[in-house]
């Protein structure tokens, strides 16, 4: 029995460049994404290099963190994992 990951998911080791349009554009293909925000540095206003995406649905959750975890973005190794932050 697999638990439950629910719809909102955080997205490590972004590249620095990554915007908040291509979060989005990237995790599109698995489903509807509510959400896309990128943790951003109040000191340069630039991004942290991680951030969070939302679906309608946990399936769509669930196959976009399948699809997505371990996968080369921007040259960098990127993670995704269910959030636990609500």
């Amino acid at each position: 029995m697999s638990q439950r990951i629910g719809t909102r998911l955080f997205v490590s080791r972004l590249s620095f460049f990554t915007t908040k349009e291509q979060l989005q554009m990237l995790f599109s293909p698995f489903g509807v994404v509510k959400e896309a925000s990128l943790v951003m540095d109040p000191k340069t206003g630039r991004p942290k290099g991680f951030g969070f995406v939302s679906y309608e649905s946990e399936i769509e959750a669930e196959k976009a963190m399948k699809a997505m975890n371990g996968r080369i973005v921007n040259g960098r190794l990127i993670f995704v994992e269910p959030s636990n932050a609500k």
